[in-house]
């Protein structure tokens, strides 16, 4: 079962990272929030309001997703690339993905 942690990062903000059971981070804010309930209301987003979903290869060539608000702010993103595509989209699902 994954983790949740919200925390106030150098700039006094709260974020928030969520952590696999084999301790290892599987996604995390891409911005601080002034509140922790606007922190939390993202981290617990399924990204039924309006948020798109991208699923890229990064210049390691590996296989990466972010989630982008409706203003195109970035507002989740994977923690690390995978090798294949589906194991980078079962770890988008565990945060909303719908496929």
């Amino acid at each position: 079962m994954d983790s949740w942690e919200f925390y106030k990062d150098k700039a006094e903000e709260w974020r928030w990272r969520r952590t696999a059971s084999n301790g290892e981070i599987v996604g995390a804010a891409t911005e601080g929030y002034k509140n922790r309930a606007d922190c939390m209301a993202n981290a617990e987003c399924n990204g039924y309001d309006g948020d798109d979903w991208d699923i890229y290869k990064d210049s390691a060539d590996k296989w990466r997703w972010r989630r982008k608000a409706g203003n195109g702010e970035i507002v989740g993103a994977s923690s690390e690339g995978y090798a294949n595509r589906a194991d980078c989209e079962a770890n988008a699902k565990r945060h909303g993905f719908g496929g």
